[in-house]
């Protein structure tokens, strides 16, 4: 199994592993859907992490910034957002995130 704390600089080029972004992805759906399918990022960020053993109130900084442009990454991309169910309630540059229910399960 895949390590779950890849950094983006384990790829070459510096570019993060698919595999990894698809990852937090999942948690950050997961993370959504037991916060009742909607909430401000950092509060999804904090459920990420205490899902992989941190300590929420020492969060590392490099793993905020994975969760948001993995988010944003999977938002931009129609089909990505369609099979992950994510959405901006408030539009682009709103950090309330939300996934909507009517999308399949990843």
């Amino acid at each position: 199994m895949q390590n779950q704390h890849e950094t983006a600089h384990d790829a070459p080029n510096g570019k993060k592993p698919v595999r990894v972004k698809e990852t937090l992805c999942k948690r950050v759906r997961e993370a959504l859907l037991s916060l009742g399918g909607e909430a401000h990022r950092s509060i999804v960020i904090e459920q990420v992490a205490r899902n992989l053993g941190h300590n929420v109130h020492h969060i590392p900084e490099e793993l905020q910034q994975q969760v948001i442009v993995s988010f944003e990454a999977f938002w931009r991309d129609e089909r990505k957002r369609a099979a992950y169910g994510f959405h901006l309630p408030f539009g682009e540059g709103s950090h309330r995130w939300s996934v909507r229910n009517d999308a399949m399960a990843a």
